[in-house]
């Protein structure tokens, strides 16, 4: 669900809502302006959080989920998001060039899998195995290759651990890739039904002569 988009509704509905109860108050039931004040901002309130509530229901309907699968999902996001802050920051400290393209790329990757199952948390499920395993590898990793490659002396065991964790990192972007095209899967076959359906609907279409087509 999009935090953002959310409060603004609530905020939208709750300001007006906040503003009609204080008038209600303050004109129809002839209440102090203090009194009119506290009942508008207690409605408001309701009305905020009551529509937060339901909005969260809705997204959780929406997407086939108990409260208990959204509360765990939630809560794994909002640790990875963490973990994906860290690994940005790791990764544009490396003062290495020619890797440079393999880390956004690496990056890229981890955020649109992040970014799939914020706005689709059932994908969750398909990714639990970047998330409890691969996740923290590449940061592991990343950190630790930041960490090194910021020493001002480098000797060959140095350089050859940097090679070897560049190597590795190299290997778990593809395994991220594979991650992300595991999750996409189900989309994918489906594209692929529909461009079937679509190329034998073109086929029959153009089996028919012109004449007959002309005659319809």
């Amino acid at each position: 669900m999009n935090k953002f988009l959310s409060l603004i509704a609530q905020t939208g509905a709750a300001v007006p809502f906040s503003g009609f109860i204080w008038l209600l108050t303050f004109a129809g039931f002839d209440q102090t302006f203090l009194m009119s004040s506290l009942y508008g901002v207690i409605g408001g309130a309701v009305m905020f959080f009551g529509l937060g509530n339901y909005l969260q229901k809705r997204f959780i309907e929406k997407h086939r989920l108990t409260k208990k699968e959204y509360k765990y999902i939630k809560k794994n996001l909002s640790e990875a998001n963490e973990k994906i802050n860290r690994l940005q920051k790791s990764l544009f400290s490396i003062r290495h060039i020619r890797s440079l393209k393999q880390r956004m790329e690496l990056l890229r990757l981890v955020k649109n899998i992040q970014k799939l199952s914020t706005r689709e948390p059932r994908r969750f499920f398909k990714a639990e195995q970047f998330y409890f395993s691969h996740l923290d590898s590449v940061l592991e990793l990343s950190e630790k290759y930041a960490f090194l490659s910021s020493q001002p002396g480098k000797n060959r065991e140095l350089e050859h651990s940097l090679y070897e964790t560049q190597q590795t990192l190299k290997e778990l972007t593809r395994v991220v890739e594979k991650d992300l095209n595991y999750i996409l899967a189900d989309d994918i076959d489906h594209l692929n039904f529909e461009i079937d359906v679509a190329k034998h609907s073109i086929k029959k279409l153009n089996d028919i002569p012109d004449e007959t087509r002309r005659l319809k």
